[in-house]
């Protein structure tokens, strides 16, 4: 059983292949940073949404990303809109999204 103000945070995560990794990265970082907190650097951005924290990481050829959220709706959902998002961006690639669960 939970307390009261502990909550189990979830967690999804997926690397892609990406040529431009470290672009996406930081367009996505910077499309975010007139709304949100973000913390951006060519190879690793933070983002904190209402829904939960997105985590990006880049190298030469992956792009991996870290979703955290309090339930799974929230997860649902940022699943959903991060990948729309970077694929609005990647329009010269196609990236494959498979994201994985679990509970942090």
């Amino acid at each position: 059983m939970q307390r009261e103000g502990c909550h189990a945070m979830m967690t999804s995560r997926t690397s892609v292949e990406a040529m431009h990794a470290s672009r996406y990265l930081q367009q996505l970082c910077k499309h975010w940073s007139h709304k949100f907190q973000t913390d951006i650097s060519p190879v690793a951005g933070t983002i904190s949404l209402p829904a939960g924290t997105v985590k990006l990481a880049a190298d030469e050829a992956t792009l991996a990303v870290e979703l955290s959220a309090e339930d799974e709706a929230a997860i649902e959902r940022l699943e959903s809109v991060v990948a729309e998002h970077l694929k609005r961006f990647t329009f010269r690639e196609e990236l494959v999204f498979v994201w994985r669960r679990s509970d942090a």
